[in-house]
């Protein structure tokens, strides 16, 4: 994921602000997709397993239960150690997408160095699929990384590339993404249609972080909406199917509604409250007996 100049990671999730001296003030888009809820337990459960059983030092530790608690706890991060890498994958890749675009508009890029540090993580082949991808279909960039926001709605985003393909207007977003066993590249999710048709929604583009200025969107009149899976194999564009584009839509914009009512939980102050016993009555004190009666 890139990091735009106005997002800011918040106790609410990825926000942004108007300009970079305005506080934030509305959810990103992925913020807002992601309070759908995720099955990924048994994929977690399967990592930290699967982690454990290729220990290669596990042999050795089996009877250290000192050292097998060490083991254990490498596997728990799992799933998160590979959710980061590929996270950081995903960014590299992101990265030298965006510098292709920019080095096609003119402008100054770092495709160079950007390819350097793919081919230096064992990651070029991503970059020579997307080149052959790019020229395959004549990509013709009018703006990477642009920051649109819809005021009506309440949310920002940046999207990945707007450009022209085969004389239409395309709204597009690179997923990378892994390998099956039959040498394709994986499949896409769904919900990155949200995506794509919540950024073909936004009433405004980003001109100048720092002064604020903004102006109305120049691309939501019916573009193509194009998921685009980046992989070492090979890179698969998929079209968003325009006869579901509303369901997805309202779909995007009850999960706005969810973020805001979750926003005002978590600040509407500490849920639960301590409960200190019930005071007890003070006994009576005891008739005690006169000496002499």
């Amino acid at each position: 994921m890139t990091d735009p100049l106005l997002a800011h990671a918040t106790e609410y999730g990825r926000m942004y602000a108007r300009s970079t001296s305005d506080a934030f003030s509305v959810p990103s888009i992925t913020t807002v997709i992601g309070q759908q809820p995720h099955g990924l337990d048994g994929w977690f459960g399967y990592m930290g397993a699967n982690s454990l059983a290729n220990d290669p030092a596990l042999p050795a530790i089996l009877g250290s239960p000192g050292k097998v608690r060490q083991a254990v706890s490498r596997a728990a991060k799992a799933a998160e150690t590979y959710r980061d890498d590929a996270a950081k994958r995903g960014d590299r890749v992101h990265n030298y997408c965006e510098q292709v675009a920019l080095r096609a508009l003119g402008r100054p890029h770092q495709m160079k160095e950007m390819r350097e540090a793919l081919a230096a993580n064992g990651e070029e082949a991503f970059a020579a699929r997307f080149d052959e991808w790019w020229e395959l279909f004549g990509v013709e960039p009018i703006a990477p990384e642009v920051t649109v926001w819809n005021k009506t709605v309440g949310y920002a985003g940046t999207l990945d590339l707007v450009a022209k393909i085969n004389g239409r207007t395309c709204i597009i977003d690179y997923k990378t993404k892994g390998t099956t066993r039959d040498g394709t590249v994986k499949p896409l999710d769904d919900k990155v249609v949200m995506q794509l048709v919540a950024g073909m929604k936004a009433e405004e583009s980003l001109v100048d972080p720092v002064a604020g200025e903004w102006e109305p969107w120049k691309h939501g009149d019916s573009p193509v909406l194009l998921a685009v899976a980046v992989g070492e194999t090979e890179v698969r564009p998929m079209r968003a199917n325009p006869d579901v584009l509303k369901h997805h839509w309202w779909k995007f914009c009850s999960l706005r509604r969810v973020w805001e009512m979750s926003a005002d939980t978590i600040g509407a102050g500490t849920a639960l409250l301590p409960v200190a016993p019930p005071s007890l009555p003070v006994p009576a004190p005891a008739l005690q007996a006169v000496p002499g009666r």
